[in-house]
């Protein structure tokens, strides 16, 4: 269950990363309300998601998935520029995060 917990605190996190876009600085009003609404249930969820998955492990997955996440999205939806060096870095991330994965403890 935590980590469904993590997942949708993930989901929630990227959610808000993407609405900065649309602040404009934060200088509109609901796109920034909507960014605060949408990281404060981001980490809401991963406070919980850490009473069951170790601290180290739960950040490490929320942070490294949520930014290949917008990563992608960056790419997709706001058409950001891929180049070689930039799909290298992704790949060091998922890396990262699934190497303190497989070594931590799973609860």
């Amino acid at each position: 269950m935590s980590w469904i917990v993590l997942f949708f605190a993930i989901v929630f996190e990227v959610a808000g990363t993407l609405t900065l876009k649309f602040t404009a600085g934060m200088t509109r009003l609901w796109p920034t309300v909507l960014m605060f609404a949408f990281y404060l249930t981001s980490l809401f969820g991963l406070s919980n998601a850490v009473e069951r998955i170790p601290v180290g492990t739960a950040y490490a997955v929320w942070s490294g998935v949520g930014t290949l996440m917008v990563f992608v999205m960056g790419v997709v939806w706001f058409k950001e520029e891929v180049t070689v060096l930039r799909s290298v870095s992704a790949v060091l991330v998922v890396i990262g995060v699934a190497g303190l994965y497989l070594t931590g403890s799973h609860q």
